[in-house]
């Protein structure tokens, strides 16, 4: 492995192609320098159903206990279960997985104990550091006494907290199609949803992390086609997509029409703020529609805008003491979770609402769903600052005209908005507009493509 592991840490995780990129000795090199960021006497360790990832978690296993770390090993799971793991029993954690991306990744998310996250300003510079030192100078010296790595099931205790956070005793039976689509949601969602008031549909629950049927990313249409039209064959009252590692869920009607993010955040905020007497802070994204910190307003609580990224979201989450947040990406967050993500707890709040009333999903959602978006458009460019500067130089000074640069560039009036975003991986740009009217945001969506593409 080469000493630069720049390539695969990223901002958030650690994630590239194996054995090309990393390996099971780099992942015990990364076990000893977890171990030592971290300074914890004990951890958790899960990991998903890649070919690949027993090995490479069984690898940080040995590189912690060599340490003198404590290991507890709870397997199979999906990531927001290692989340609860590192909550309910207060340990730091790694998960094992590269969420939807292709068979060939894998990759690790790191937390601190409560699930606190540990991104490129909060650990994982460091690890970086010291696993690039030892990868060059040999593996660090072994603790006096090595610690165990002892195993430990904790889906039962994952199932029975989400089920204690939404009642979903008293709702009338649903029918629910839900695509794992491979992944992990295969293994979490029959223990959840058992005993449920819920004809389960199951589609692609095999554990097979090369993918057989699908990619795991729900945010890409071409991914829920199967469970759009399974929905519409059960007559089901609404479908479930789950990506590869079960963090994030995607939700369609009864017609197979998608419900936005949006939709399911404000939705979600209105039945947190409701447990909370119509008191609290709510967390969403600069991208997320304006009818996110409508919504909230409207139930009592406080918008809080925030940067794009998982570590912005919880940390807000965490400086507010804000008791929900939720992202454009269906990643959404909890303050009963430990400020972490979980698709589950969302789900079954979206079950919880729609089975407490009589209507259909659709027009449950109707009221969430104000406003014509153009979803995340991509475009490859040479020079990103360049176009951004292009774009702040097109509209600056229009009156009624509005820029802000908290993340990217973000350009609105009173009757629409657009946000320009780089990639931080790729040289892309990513674009997301939203008007009053479709006519409108067709219209801003364009101009601002026009630009950006030269």
């Amino acid at each position: 492995m080469a000493a630069d592991l720049s390539t695969i840490v990223k901002a958030y995780d650690v994630r590239g192609v194996v054995p090309d990129q990393w390996d099971e000795p780099l992942a015990e090199l990364f076990g000893a320098a977890f171990a030592q960021v971290t300074g914890a006497d004990a951890i958790v360790i899960g990991h998903d159903m890649r070919p690949s990832s027993p090995g490479l978690s069984r690898a940080f296993a040995r590189g912690a206990a060599a340490r003198g770390v404590d290991v507890t090993e709870i397997g199979l799971c999906s990531t927001d279960q290692l989340y609860y793991a590192s909550g309910a029993l207060n340990l730091p954690g790694a998960m094992f997985t590269a969420s939807h991306n292709p068979a060939q990744y894998n990759g690790i998310k790191m937390c601190r104990a409560g699930a606190a996250p540990v991104g490129q300003d909060s650990g994982l510079t460091e690890i970086r550091e010291l696993a690039e030192q030892w990868s060059e100078s040999g593996a660090p010296e072994p603790a006096a006494t090595p610690g165990t790595i002892t195993q430990r099931d904790t889906l039962e205790n994952y199932a029975a907290h989400l089920r204690s956070l939404v009642d979903l005793t008293s709702v009338r039976p649903l029918k629910v199609v839900v695509d794992a689509g491979n992944g992990m949601g295969g293994h979490t969602v029959p223990t959840v949803f058992a005993g449920l008031p819920l004809d389960l549909v199951p589609m692609y629950f095999e554990l097979d992390g090369t993918f057989p049927n699908h990619e795991a990313n729900p945010l890409d249409p071409a991914n829920i086609v199967d469970l759009q039209k399974r929905v519409r064959e059960e007559g089901a009252d609404l479908g479930i997509a789950f990506d590869g590692d079960a963090d994030r869920c995607f939700v369609v009607d009864a017609h197979g029409d998608p419900v936005s993010p949006s939709a399911i955040t404000a939705l979600v905020a209105s039945r947190e703020l409701a447990k909370n007497g119509g008191k609290g802070t709510v967390i969403h994204n600069l991208i997320t529609s304006w009818s996110v910190p409508e919504v909230v307003k409207e139930n009592g609580g406080t918008p809080v805008r925030t940067r794009v990224g998982h570590s912005f979201i919880k940390a807000e989450m965490a400086r507010t003491g804000a008791i929900f947040g939720g992202e454009h990406s269906a990643h959404y967050y909890f303050r009963d979770f430990w400020n972490a993500d979980t698709g589950m707890l969302a789900a079954l709040h979206v079950l919880a609402a729609l089975g407490g009333q009589d209507g259909p999903l659709s027009a449950l959602v109707a009221q969430y769903d104000r406003y014509a978006g153009s979803g995340e458009i991509n475009s490859t460019v040479d020079d990103q600052a360049g176009r951004l500067a292009a774009i702040k130089a097109a509209y600056e000074g229009r009156e009624g005209v509005e820029l802000d640069e908290l993340d990217g560039l973000t350009i609105s009036s009173a009757d629409w908005w657009f946000n320009v975003r780089p990639s931080n991986t790729e040289p892309l740009l990513r674009l997301n507009a939203e008007a009053k009217d479709e006519t409108t945001m067709a219209k801003i969506r364009d101009e601002a493509l026009a630009i950006i593409r030269g």
